[in-house]
């Protein structure tokens, strides 16, 4: 299988799997491809992609819609260090719901431990990337980062 056709599957897989673990309606715009640096402002959660393609799936949003989601899924609100957890936690139920999607196309990933990244942030050292815009409705703005590397 050509490395574009594993993105457009891993896209795919990344839409249903936000759907599949927020419950909470939202609106997917189009990918678009994107340059370095990606900056990050407040926060967000980095895992990394090994196996049939190589990269990483950053999902960016401010901490007040984190929180929100956190509330909507457990039923209070999240902050501090509870909130930081949840954040990597959601980052990694997202990729793990991923890697189950994309292996009934055929594409084999495993992913990293997510890492939390809480402030402004820069991040350099990758190839090709995709930015997926997400509005989560009454909820706020979320970015998918998918950054491939060859």
């Amino acid at each position: 299988m050509s490395t574009s056709k594993h993105i457009q599957t891993i896209l795919n897989g990344t839409i249903q799997s936000l759907k599949s673990v927020i419950p909470i309606p939202m609106d997917i715009k189009s990918p678009s491809l994107m340059v370095q640096p990606f900056v990050q402002k407040e926060m967000g959660v980095l895992i990394g992609i090994i196996g049939d393609i190589k990269g990483r799936i950053i999902i960016d949003s401010a901490a007040e819609s984190f929180s929100a989601i956190g509330a909507t899924m457990f039923g209070m609100p999240l902050e501090g260090e509870m909130l930081e957890s949840f954040t990597g936690e959601l980052g990694n139920m997202i990729a793990g719901n991923l890697c189950t999607s994309v292996a009934a196309s055929g594409v084999e990933i495993d992913i990293t431990p997510p890492t939390v990244i809480v402030g402004t942030s820069r991040l350099y050292g990758f190839q090709h990337a995709f930015r997926l815009p997400v509005e989560i409705e009454n909820i706020g703005e979320m970015t998918i980062i998918l950054t491939i590397d060859e």
